[in-house]
């Protein structure tokens, strides 16, 4: 899968870009605040719907537009498969102007209205900035929200179990408050237990597998950018843990990896649907459900040293970099199909060896577009074999 075109209409301080785009590598170079990083965003919001900079997609519309009753950003994409040629266009609409707009989305493939669930996995790509060093070193939810994304570009049905599984725990929360305040019989539970497990369950069952074949990629191309030195290890640790401790210990120890990939969906489903009865009395107290893929923890390992708690800058960078190269790799083994690499600002506090060793592995994808602000910071063999385009006040120049 490649990009072939892509257009942008009054995207972020973009008002008009168009890019006919080569089955290659492209380094994007440009001054900071040019508009390098919302080029990479907008290809990634082809593939997520979301946008990795801001929580409200308003933020994505051109900023001169405020005030006008009506204000349309478009990103407009046609991409190749191995099948066919597709288009691909995202319009978010903002409508009535004053103190609360109307705000809307619409999304088409090949000119056919669709919703976004039902788009996910028709466009892939894989994004790596600065920023998503918080993986790592950020909060539990930023690395659960991470897994998420790169799982619904690549499993069918996993954005509807994931939005139908908050739809439950918000329902079920409510109630464990109501029974907390005012009491009640506790079987009312029940139906949205039932409901629960099937949803959790799915989503517990895929990750289980995608970390398990994601932690073997990401080691070895971890070995490949740091010449051997360092081993990456990916501790998935579930809130609810389908594998009992032996008798007579009273946790899992966070150095052993845990082989769950044999537990099928309905076992997982029943455990865990009983594992939810028997909370009942403490998540009552609670007021929140305690068990469940919501509060799903993974931590990144490297040499033994949890890199989010004792790892510097230079190792977090690597490993992340060590997953995105992972997940390309992941999601051609699932897809049959290259995702589109997007890098921002990759070689920043990297050393000159690790930075050639990452070179090396980025050239051996189909397509890849890399940002950076200073030429200089690429070998100079590695930008003679690629095409350079420079990128100033929204004018692109190759």
């Amino acid at each position: 899968m490649f990009l072939k075109r892509l257009s942008l209409t009054n995207f972020r301080a973009l008002s008009r870009l168009d890019l006919d785009l080569s089955r290659r590598l492209v380094l994007l170079v440009g001054r900071n605040a040019q508009g390098k990083t919302s080029i990479l965003e907008a290809i990634y919001y082809l593939a997520t719907f979301s946008s990795f900079h801001t929580i409200n997609d308003r933020q994505l519309i051109n900023l001169g537009l405020n005030g006008d009753p009506l204000a349309v950003a478009r990103i407009v994409a046609e991409f190749q498969t191995s099948q066919r040629t597709h288009s691909l266009e995202v319009r978010l609409i903002q409508e009535g102007g004053g103190l609360q707009p109307r705000f809307s989305k619409q999304i088409l493939l090949d000119g056919v209205k669709k919703r976004p669930s039902d788009t996910l996995g028709q466009f892939n790509a894989v994004l790596f900035t600065p920023q998503m060093t918080r993986v790592i070193e950020g909060a539990p939810a930023d690395r659960r929200q991470y897994l998420d994304e790169l799982i619904s570009q690549v499993v069918p049905h996993y954005a509807h179990h994931l939005t139908e599984l908050g739809k439950v725990l918000t329902r079920r929360n409510a109630l464990l408050k109501t029974l907390g305040e005012q009491g009640g019989d506790s079987s009312q539970l029940d139906v949205w237990d039932e409901m629960l497990a099937k949803h959790a369950a799915f989503v517990m069952h895929v990750r289980i597998q995608a970390i398990n074949e994601l932690a073997d990629l990401a080691r070895r191309f971890h070995q490949r950018l740091t010449d051997n030195q360092e081993v990456l290890r990916l501790s998935y640790q579930p809130a609810y843990e389908p594998i009992p401790a032996p008798r007579g210990q009273l946790a899992l120890p966070v150095e052993v990896d845990l082989d769950r990939s044999a537990i099928s969906l309905p076992d997982l489903q029943s455990g865990y649907l009983a594992a939810l009865h028997a909370a009942h009395r403490g998540d009552i107290q609670r007021g929140a459900t305690t068990l469940g893929p919501h509060r799903d923890e993974l931590r990144f390992i490297s040499n033994k040293l949890d890199l989010g708690d004792f790892g510097s800058r230079g190792q977090g960078r690597t490993a992340v970099l060590s997953m995105k190269m992972a997940e390309v790799q992941w999601m051609r083994s699932k897809t049959g199909e290259w995702p589109v690499l997007l890098l921002d600002e990759i070689l920043s506090e990297l050393d000159p060896q690790r930075r050639s060793d990452l070179l090396k592995v980025v050239e051996e994808v189909e397509q890849a577009l890399l940002t950076s602000a200073d030429l200089a910071m690429f070998e100079t063999e590695f930008v003679s074999r690629q095409e350079v385009w420079t990128l100033e006040t929204g004018m692109i120049v190759k």
